[in-house]
């Protein structure tokens, strides 16, 4: 039991970096649970590296409550109408991975999920990381603000998302992705990509619960809540690193990360295989 608790522990630590780092958890998961392989079934694992991320996904909320609460009775009127105007363009920014996700969501795991997917979209979002980033140099954004996301920019964030639901890609790297294409800064592609995890996470993992069901024995739900834990913690930290990050800093590291990683995978199961 010790051991699952340990392996547990493990993961969390990986998830709550790499939900939020552009550098795709998928991708990380697939290559540590060749070394590090749950004692559990594998309906119960599949569950598990989805639902895990319930633990990251209340990171954002306990940090960013105050911002993203409308009904604050420190909040003005103004600032309460901001407020709810940046869950509806989260709300328009969720539609299309929502409704793809929903549709897709089995093809997606028996078709997609495998190294060679994976390997193929951490090199190529590593390669757009960087070239994006050097046209980035002569350009600057033109929404600094939520105020100046309109909620056709909400939208198309949010048809970048559903690159996402391919492996490998990263759901924060996609919307990170298109978020700067679209003349978001930065900052503000980072901080919408958070918000539009709440919903998206949130029902992936409800989706994921309600086909695994709930009954659970007292090992798979110590491990579970122990993932889930240590995910939230590592999450808090993941984010408040992120946004210190590239305050001074652009994306082009996680590129060559993402290059470096997708060759690894590649070469290791290709060796393996």
């Amino acid at each position: 039991m010790y051991i699952e608790i340990l392996k547990a522990v493990f993961l969390g630590i990986v998830e709550g970096i790499t939900e939020w780092l552009p550098i795709s958890s998928t991708g990380h998961m697939i290559l540590v649970e060749e070394f590090i392989q749950l004692n559990a079934s594998v309906a119960f694992k599949e569950m598990f590296f989805v639902v895990i991320q319930l633990g990251a996904i209340m990171a954002v909320v306990l940090l960013y409550f105050q911002k993203l609460n409308p009904f604050s009775s420190g909040k003005t009127r103004t600032e309460k109408k901001e407020t709810l105007e940046i869950w509806f363009k989260v709300i328009i920014g969720v539609i299309p991975a929502g409704v793809l996700g929903v549709l897709f969501d089995d093809w997606l795991n028996d078709h997609l999920y495998n190294y060679q997917t994976v390997a193929v979209m951490l090199i190529l979002y590593g390669i757009l990381f960087i070239i994006i980033e050097n046209r980035n140099k002569r350009r600057f954004s033109h929404i600094n603000t939520f105020r100046d996301l309109t909620y056709t920019t909400a939208f198309l964030i949010g048809v970048f998302q559903v690159l996402s639901l391919i492996p490998g890609t990263s759901r924060s790297g996609a919307t990170i992705l298109g978020a700067i294409l679209l003349g978001t800064s930065r900052y503000i592609a980072a901080e919408f990509s958070f918000f539009l995890s709440i919903p998206v996470m949130f029902g992936a993992s409800g989706l994921k619960l309600l086909k695994f069901g709930f009954d659970f024995t007292g090992l798979e739900i110590a491990i579970l809540a122990t993932g889930m834990l240590v995910a939230f913690v590592v999450s808090v930290i993941a984010i408040k690193f992120l946004l210190g990050y590239i305050k001074n800093n652009d994306f082009k590291a996680f590129g060559w990360y993402r290059i470096i990683l997708g060759l690894l995978v590649l070469g290791y199961f290709v060796t393996k295989g």
